[in-house]
């Protein structure tokens, strides 16, 4: 038995209620079990219960043993002082409490608590995979929209400091957060780092000239600090020399990797796309924010790096020509990964909702993510068909099942339910 546990029986009433007694064997009826306390004090507020004759309104503490009280010091803090209740799995005390105490463990189903035990200990892809055909439709679909959701919450916290960052400056962040993306996981970092050494105001001067944005990103990114064989790498270097003098810009510093990679994905190539996005577009976050459809995005996004590029995944590396195009996979991954949760985050953190309302309605346009988690869920036959299900299944297993917290879980509690 675990305390989280325990809250959970009484906050679903998974007990049998019929004839319960206090330690002190008085008849004790619970008309309102209160609500669940996230705060400092007592686990359960507003209650109410009848001890044989009179009704009491107020607290209810939650403990394994009922000695749990002294030892942590209830007594002694004022948040405990209108404690109608106190629940235990067992009663140890030989000397009473102010209040009464009620022993609960032969009330509860030891159905439910095997069943609890086999979700604490199963080695699965997910600890409800035996039984997570049986929970309905209806309550994992409104499962999906709370774990979506929630996904983009946490999301939008870590856009939140981005912005305390550069004073609540929607076009950098964005800049920032997709240039992390086209980083994509092992040189996201370093993205980032490059692109917040450039600010927006800087690329907007020279977005005209493909050529010294190249120099610019690139040059930042540490790329151009050689002398090479070709003309064009020269040319930038020279370029770049010049800007940073102009500008003053320090180098971020972060190192870039390109071994056990695809050559599509070198940091060389998405630095490259990234410098004609910014060429090809005029205020990211702004058209986006306008924008009617996912499908203008899509197009926005979908640029090739220039001609030189159609020859080279690296400086002086000359190779059989292969126009380098963001691809479709990568344009679905940023739509999914940055451009929704920034414009879902915008709607939130400034309480509009017609903005985290399109945001979760493009996630639903768009194709479902492809991945060893939701292949995992998928061969559970789990519906997914859209990055809306994709996002919410991954915020499932990552934030719930990976760590077992069934009782936090819509999914685990229906499993539970039906069996206690």
């Amino acid at each position: 038995m675990t305390e989280r546990l325990l809250q959970y029986i009484w906050q679903f009433q998974h007990f049998n209620a019929r004839n319960l007694q206090t330690t002190l064997g008085e008849p004790l009826q619970i008309l309102s079990c209160g609500s669940l306390n996230t705060n400092q004090g007592p686990d359960f507020i507003n209650a109410k219960i009848k001890i044989d004759t009179t009704i009491w309104a107020g607290n209810i503490e939650i403990h394994i043993k009922s000695s749990d009280w002294v030892l942590h010091h209830h007594s002694d803090d004022n948040n405990y002082r209108n404690i109608i209740l106190h629940v235990v799995w067992q009663d140890d005390m030989v000397e009473k409490l102010p209040f009464p105490t009620i022993e609960i463990q032969q009330h509860v189903s030891t159905v439910l608590l095997g069943r609890y035990e086999e979700l604490m200990q199963s080695a699965l892809f997910i600890p409800c995979q035996h039984h997570i055909q049986q929970v309905s439709a209806l309550s994992f679909t409104a499962w999906k929209e709370r774990l979506l959701v929630e996904r983009l919450q946490q999301r939008a916290v870590y856009i939140e400091k981005l912005l305390q960052k550069n004073n609540q400056h929607w076009e950098e962040t964005f800049w920032w957060l997709i240039a992390r993306n086209f980083g994509i996981k092992i040189n996201s970092e370093a993205f980032e780092k490059i692109a917040q050494t450039i600010p927006v105001n800087i690329l907007g001067k020279h977005k005209s000239q493909i050529q010294q944005l190249e120099a610019l990103i690139l040059g930042q990114a540490a790329l151009l600090e050689k002398n090479f064989e070709e003309d064009y790498p020269n040319m930038l270097r020279k370029e770049y020399v010049f800007l940073q003098k102009k500008y003053g810009l320090k180098k971020a510093h972060a190192p870039l990797y390109f071994l056990r990679m695809r050559p599509a994905n070198f940091p060389s190539v998405r630095l490259a796309q990234l410098a004609m996005l910014v060429h090809q577009s005029q205020h990211l976050f702004s058209f986006i924010k306008e924008a009617k459809e996912i499908r203008q995005v899509r197009q926005l996004l979908d640029v090739t790096a220039n001609d030189y590029w159609h020859y080279h995944y690296m400086f002086d590396e000359p190779g059989d020509y292969k126009k380098k195009t963001v691809g479709a996979q990568m344009i679905l991954n940023i739509c999914i990964n940055t451009v929704i949760p920034v414009l879902y985050a915008y709607g939130y953190l400034n309480n509009k909702e017609n903005y985290t309302t399109k945001a979760l309605e493009w996630m639903e346009q768009l194709a479902a993510e492809k991945n060893s988690i939701t292949k995992g869920f998928e061969q559970l036959n789990v519906e997914n068909k859209s990055a809306y299900d994709s996002q919410a299944l991954i915020q499932l297993k990552n934030e719930y099942c990976n760590y077992k917290q069934c009782l936090l879980c819509a999914v685990g509690n229906q499993v539970l339910r039906d069996r206690g």
